[in-house]
């Protein structure tokens, strides 16, 4: 599966030049120079992206305050791109939670590079066992006792919420409003996304080994 790239970079020129370069190395990117049309985007999170790339000097908002922003609110990795090399500005950018700064200029095949470096890093860092299962946070899959589960993004998100929150009791709108689904959507809905899951984990619904209901509140994951 290709690793969609966020590059929030307002010299158009590079922009076009960097996209074009990720692609013809497999990854998906998306280019913005206007730094909250990109949080826009990356925000929205119906096709969320793997990483983000980050100039500092942006139009009407300073990248520092992008990166403050996407991390309050994502657990993404970022690479801060930047002429701005001084070693005040990597300390702070560091510390606001940057996985790599890059000096400009630098040759595309080196962000090649640091992308994957981070990447790998990131993918070992957001990799969770938990019973017969294999979680992966980065790409949203998982795996049983090796094998691949082939769920949905939902599904996925449905299931790694009850994981999260092992042996606690989850209502139906507890799990709506913690995955920002809205206001639309139904109990029944819920219902419909467990009972998928349950089928592909070979979870028996009469008697579950790893997501229980809860009679009267809604499930919990007792694997």
């Amino acid at each position: 599966m290709s690793k969609k790239v966020l590059l929030i970079e307002d010299d158009i020129a590079l922009q076009e030049l960097m996209v074009s370069f990720l692609e013809s190395y497999g990854f998906e990117a998306s280019g913005f120079a206007d730094p909250k049309v990109a949080l826009e985007s990356l925000l929205d999170r119906k096709e969320p992206y793997d990483i983000v790339v980050l100039d500092l000097m942006l139009p009407g908002m300073d990248g520092f305050d992008v990166a403050k922003m996407i991390k309050s609110r994502l657990d993404i990795p970022i690479i801060i791109s930047s002429a701005r090399t001084d070693i005040g500005n990597k300390i702070y950018g560091y510390d606001l939670g940057a996985d790599d700064y890059l000096d400009k200029p630098y040759e595309p095949r080196e962000l090649v590079l640091r992308l994957e470096a981070v990447l790998r890093r990131y993918g070992r860092k957001n990799e969770h066992v938990v019973s017969d299962f294999t979680i992966d946070e980065s790409n949203k899959s998982v795996t049983m006792e090796g094998y691949p589960i082939d769920l949905t993004r939902i599904e996925f998100d449905i299931f790694w919420l009850l994981v999260k929150n092992r042996g606690k009791n989850l209502s139906r709108d507890q799990i709506i409003g913690s995955l920002g689904l809205g206001e639309d959507i139904k109990h029944r809905t819920i219902d419909m996304h467990i009972s998928n899951i349950r089928l592909k984990i070979g979870d028996d619904a009469k008697e579950p080994r790893y997501i229980k209901s809860v009679w009267g509140i809604g499930y919990k994951f007792t694997g």
